[in-house]
């Protein structure tokens, strides 16, 4: 069974929201239709519609549904068709309504990138609002290379910047996934493209498998530090805080447990790097994302936004306003109506 698919498991864990009347964007989730894998408007309706006020989400691209009949460079584009169908899908359903999409674009075309981006904001139905391409790579063995296929110092390219750049030429913006040590990385390409919005996916990738697990956790734990303190110089970068449930990066001990653990214990296991995270950027530049469907690995989904309503007690109402809603409504420019 793939391990996304844990529904038996994951229904052992049932908790009421904390604060059910928090308005919350999640920020970050997938969609896909796949032979041993579902997580389509049904599913997520059902995990918006199980007792926490998620009223909007972000989708980001998992190379789902693309278009292979439409060339390398075009393929993407089916991605975003798919979305829209299941954003209208969602909305007939009525329990939360996808406000923005994240996509792919193939960043190394640089400045011919334009072309694919205005396929997409064409096929978006005026929900496409920015491009992932994931520069996640490794020289450990051990960790696994991202699936966009990326290459080392991927980020410095000068194709690769020509592409982000485009980004912001469009008043589109920037997904960045990548791993803790390339941080440095980021916040260098960040100061050569203040144009474009960039939002740091998953608390800046730190890592708790291979080399970095054990003994290697300091060592990990001091770059990852140093690296979120420079791309959090950077006032065109935003993070996204969440990708907390993904064990298989993160190696946290719940996956193999008789059932998953308690908010109480997510949010303890992460306060110390949250509370970081956030005060390093401010929580008007944070935003929460639920990484769902690939963090119901471990967390059920509210277990996941309650450890969320936990690790946020202690910022005052503005600040919390801002990492559960506002800020990924004004990044993703999401028409919320009135709050």
């Amino acid at each position: 069974m793939p391990m996304y698919e844990r529904s038996d498991w994951i229904a052992k864990r049932v908790e009421a929201p904390i604060d059910p009347e928090q308005s919350i964007i999640d920020a970050h989730h997938h969609l896909w239709d796949r032979p041993t894998s579902r997580y389509c408007a049904e599913e997520l309706s059902a995990d918006a519609a199980a007792g926490h006020n998620v009223t909007h989400t972000v989708f980001v691209e998992c190379s789902a549904s693309y278009d292979l009949d439409a060339g390398t460079r075009m393929a993407p584009v089916g991605e975003t068709r798919f979305v829209v169908v299941e954003a209208e899908r969602a909305a007939a359903i009525g329990a939360t309504r996808i406000g923005a999409i994240v996509g792919h674009a193939d960043l190394m075309l640089g400045d011919a990138v334009a072309e694919v981006l205005g396929a997409h904001v064409e096929a978006g139905a005026g929900l496409f609002r920015g491009v992932r391409h994931g520069v996640n790579w490794s020289r450990h063995d051990s960790v696994k290379n991202g699936h966009h296929d990326p290459i080392r110092f991927q980020l410095a390219d000068p194709d690769f910047r020509a592409g982000v750049a485009a980004l912001g030429a469009a008043e589109l913006s920037f997904d960045a996934w990548l791993y803790f040590d390339q941080l440095g990385e980021l916040a260098a390409m960040a100061r050569s493209v203040p144009e474009t919005t960039i939002v740091l996916n998953h608390l800046g990738g730190p890592l708790g498998i291979g080399p970095h697990g054990g003994d290697g956790q300091a060592e990990m734990e001091a770059v990852w530090t140093a690296g979120m303190v420079d791309v959090a110089s950077c006032d065109n970068v935003v993070l996204k805080v969440g990708g907390i449930g993904m064990e298989h990066y993160f190696a946290m001990g719940w996956y193999e447990r008789p059932e998953p653990p308690s908010s109480d214990e997510v949010a303890a296991w992460w306060a110390d790097r949250v509370h970081f995270a956030i005060d390093a950027f401010g929580p008007d530049r944070c935003l929460f994302e639920s990484n769902y469907p690939v963090d119901r690995q471990t967390l059920p989904y509210t277990v996941l936004w309650n450890a969320f309503q936990i690790l946020a007690e202690p910022y005052d109402a503005a600040e919390r306003r801002a990492l559960f809603h506002d800020t990924a409504a004004q990044v993703y420019r999401i028409d919320v109506g009135p709050v």
